[in-house]
């Protein structure tokens, strides 16, 4: 019997090109249901209904599990990745040196997802999306 069930939330910006990318690649292999993709972009969208800060959401990628426990950074993306069958990728990225070199590179991406997303205007300033609720 198919799960219809999400197992995690995953909250995404949907005007991030690469972000957007990455999800639609989840949803296609995502064939137990398993995922849920709430877009952080979207007009209506109210992070202060999550306890969070549109900034928050914003500032690293973050997640749900059913059971209302919260996730952000790489830790969501090895929930999504076991979520869609690739365990096996998962467990190479809990291997001493690539767990501490993988949470740098997402740490420096999520600084910068805005510039290198062509977000910013041409004099360097990046601006968060003014849909700020809380």
């Amino acid at each position: 019997m198919t799960q219809n069930h999400w197992q995690i939330e995953v909250f995404f910006d949907g005007d991030c090109p690469l972000c957007r990318r990455e999800i639609e690649m989840l949803r296609r292999r995502d064939r137990q249901g398993h995922i849920r993709c709430t877009d952080i972009a979207a007009e209506g969208f109210d992070a202060t209904a999550y306890g969070r800060t549109q900034g928050e959401f914003m500032d690293r990628i973050q997640a749900r599990l059913a059971d209302g426990r919260w996730l952000e950074g790489v830790e969501v993306f090895r929930h999504l990745y076991t979520s869609i069958g690739f365990g096996w990728l998962v467990a190479l990225t809990r291997l001493p040196g690539v767990t501490q070199l993988l949470d740098w590179a997402y740490d420096t991406f999520a600084r910068n997802r805005l510039r290198l997303t062509g977000r910013c205007d041409p004099d360097g300033a990046c601006r968060v999306p003014s849909a700020e609720h809380g």
